[in-house]
C-alpha cells in the first residue's frame, strides 16, 4: 500500500475510532461507499474500504464482479444506476433502505428521482451517486452523501469513495481521495 493509501486508511480509522467525534458514542460501526465504478474496481478503492464492518455501492456497477470484489471485505447493499443494464440491473434494486445501528440509510442512485421526505420518513442518511462528484450536506438533520466515483475518472473531478460512521449518537462521514 502507498503512503497516500496509509494516509487515507489512517484517517477514515481516525474518524470512525475516535467516538469523541460522534458525541461520546461507545459503538461506531464503519460502513464503506463507493459508487459509479462502471466496472472498474481500482486496488485504491479495495484498500480504503479495508476494515469496514458493510459496504453500500450507489449504483452504476458496470459488471458483477465488481459486487463480489466488494463482498470479499464485508457483506454489500448495492442499488443499480442508469448505466446498469441486462442482469445487473435485475440483481439490484433501484433504491434500499438498510438499518444500522438503529439509524436508517436510504440509498438510490440518481437523487432527482428520491420521492420522498427523508426526514418525514425518518431516515437520518440518503446515499446517492450519478454525478460522479462527492458530496456531504446536512439538511433537515439528514446525512446527504454522495461518495463521488470510484471507477474511471471523468473530466477533472477527483476519484474517491467514503467511510459513514454510525453509532446510537449519530452519523458521520468522510470522502476519502484516493492516490490514483
Amino acid at each position: 500500500m502507498s503512503s497516500a493509501n496509509e494516509r487515507l486508511s489512517l484517517t477514515a480509522h481516525r474518524l470512525c475510532a475516535a467516538p469523541v467525534l460522534l458525541h461520546g458514542a461507545a459503538v461506531v460501526i464503519r460502513v464503506g461507499v463507493i459508487s459509479d465504478t462502471h466496472g472498474l474496481l481500482r486496488p485504491e478503492a479495495l484498500d480504503a474500504l479495508q476494515g469496514v464492518e458493510h459496504i453500500i455501492h450507489a449504483g452504476d456497477i458496470g459488471k458483477g464482479d465488481i459486487i463480489e470484489a466488494l463482498s470479499a471485505i464485508a457483506p454489500v447493499t448495492a442499488v443499480h444506476g442508469n448505466i446498469d443494464k441486462g442482469e445487473i440491473r435485475s440483481l439490484y434494486p433501484h433504491d434500499a433502505v438498510l438499518p444500522i445501528a438503529g439509524h436508517h440509510v436510504y440509498v438510490l442512485h440518481i437523487l432527482d428521482e428520491l420521492k420522498i421526505d427523508p426526514a418525514a420518513a425518518g431516515f437520518q442518511v440518503v446515499v446517492y451517486g450519478h454525478s460522479h462528484k462527492p458530496a456531504m450536506e446536512r439538511k433537515a438533520d439528514v446525512l446527504y452523501l454522495n461518495p463521488g466515483s470510484a471507477g474511471p475518472r471523468r473530466f477533472s473531478l477527483p476519484v474517491t469513495c467514503a467511510v459513514l460512521c454510525i453509532s446510537d449518537a449519530g452519523v458521520d462521514a468522510e470522502i476519502l481521495h484516493l492516490a490514483v
